[in-house]
């Protein structure tokens, strides 16, 4: 079979998921530097749609680490699940393969495919010119510079967020990005990409790339890296559009 009547047949087969009923919850997952508060802006428009909204913690210490943490969060809900990650967490809301889970939502996210590493796919094209310099400490944790955020997380955002983001900011592990992805989520599930097409910290040929090898239906917009602080609307619109093909 080509790749492009495997896509074809992937997306038919996906589209055959039973749909969801109006009690569905939505987990949301944040990426590396960052904290369930990064979803804040998403997270009460989305409630005030009559969802609930459960921010999974991650320890952000190995991609195995943070699966385990997403599916323990996913394990306290009831009923159909949407899973949506944002960054980094691409690679995490992958491990979600319980039934619950009908559909999954990429923003501006990593997605490697089976035996690839998060590193890998981040690495694949050329970084932009204002993209942080990333290196691990002396004890495995890779820091956000703090010039990074206000010229490549967010360079969108609002100072005071910027501020925040600043203040929170947790470390990533080396192993997250290190350990080879197991089988994804992706390839049985219905899935959404938001393309950050301003997006300075993966670049967005790269996310094309991985869009279009997952058969998701993709979504390209005008906002950088993190669109849940400086596009929040956006974000809500692409869940709720998930939700709505969903249950259709």
């Amino acid at each position: 079979m080509n790749f492009d009547l495997h896509l074809e047949y992937e997306v038919s087969r996906k589209q055959q998921q039973m749909p969801l009923p109006g009690n569905s919850t939505v987990v949301v997952a944040h990426g590396a530097w960052a904290d369930g508060s990064s979803w804040n802006e998403v997270i009460l428009p989305l409630s005030k749609q009559g969802l609930q909204v459960v921010a999974a913690p991650l320890p952000l210490t190995s991609l195995s680490d943070d699966i385990t943490a997403l599916n323990r969060t996913i394990a306290r809900t009831q009923g159909p699940v949407i899973v949506a990650g944002h960054a980094y967490a691409g690679a995490v809301i992958a491990g979600a393969n319980e039934d619950r889970v009908k559909a999954l939502i990429y923003v501006a996210a990593l997605a490697p495919d089976e035996g690839e590493t998060v590193a890998e796919v981040f690495y694949r094209d050329e970084a932009h010119p204002q993209a942080p310099k990333l290196a691990p400490d002396k004890n495995g944790w890779i820091w956000m510079p703090e010039e990074g955020f206000a010229n490549a997380f967010a360079h969108h955002a609002t100072p005071d967020q910027i501020a925040i983001c600043k203040a929170v900011q947790r470390p990533i592990a080396l192993k997250c990005i290190q350990e080879p992805a197991s089988r994804p989520a992706w390839r049985s599930k219905p899935s959404w990409f938001l393309i950050a097409e301003e997006d300075r910290m993966i670049n967005p040929k790269t996310q094309y790339f991985m869009a279009k090898r997952m058969g998701a239906r993709t979504q390209s917009l005008a906002v950088d890296h993190t669109p849940l602080l400086s596009a929040p609307a956006k974000v809500v619109d692409i869940i709720l559009k998930a939700k709505q093909a969903a249950s259709s």
